[in-house]
């Protein structure tokens, strides 16, 4: 009974006042399977993209921190390839930072906070993080190549088609949330690849 009142309470405060560039809401109705989109800070190689996230709720929050993982791949020294996210704040002590004090917006900002400012001395991903440390130029230009392929809405094929005949393109990616998980979303990158 906590672990619902207090989630909606976060989830209440996530829609009447979202940090900057997060967004955060219930799946199919399931207060425990939550999802979010960050949006990439400017100034940052991410700048321009919107990343998806998957949030499962533990029985035991907030005595227990979250499940969260990255949905759209990120080039990241503290995010592997299946979305993991290395951070002090999502692991219990010892080894972690995790308080029943925080919460949801919290951990989301702090996120965001690190895609723009990553961790190279606790990386998930070694190679990444020492390409951040010594050759900062390319490890920037590959997440920038990863972000535009993975996480920038592309409109082309909507606007292209309503400068021709002023009837949008049936076949164009929808602009709904992706939702219902990394599938779903691989499906959604391959619709607006072909368009």
């Amino acid at each position: 009974m906590q672990k619902v009142c207090r989630l909606k309470r976060e989830l209440d405060m996530l829609t009447s006042e979202p940090p900057p560039g997060i967004t955060c809401w219930q799946n199919d109705e399931r207060i425990d399977d939550l999802r979010a989109q960050i949006v990439g800070g400017s100034g940052t190689p991410y700048e321009g993209g919107v990343f998806s996230l998957e949030i499962k709720i533990p029985e035991r929050y907030p005595f227990e921190p979250p499940k969260m993982r990255f949905l759209t791949p990120i080039y990241h020294p503290n995010i592997d390839t299946a979305g993991r996210i290395c951070y002090e704040a999502l692991k219990l002590p010892p080894k972690g930072a995790w308080r029943p004090s925080l919460n949801l917006c919290t951990l989301l900002t702090s996120i965001q906070l690190l895609m723009a400012e990553p961790n190279p001395d606790d990386p998930l991903m070694a190679d990444i993080a020492s390409e951040f440390r010594y050759n900062k130029q390319l490890f920037t230009q590959k997440a920038r190549k990863w972000t535009e392929e993975h996480a920038v809405q592309k409109m082309t094929g909507i606007l292209e088609s309503s400068h021709k005949d002023n009837v949008p393109n049936q076949n164009a990616p929808s602009r709904k949330r992706a939702s219902s998980g990394a599938e779903q979303e691989r499906h959604e990158l391959a619709k607006r690849t072909d368009v």
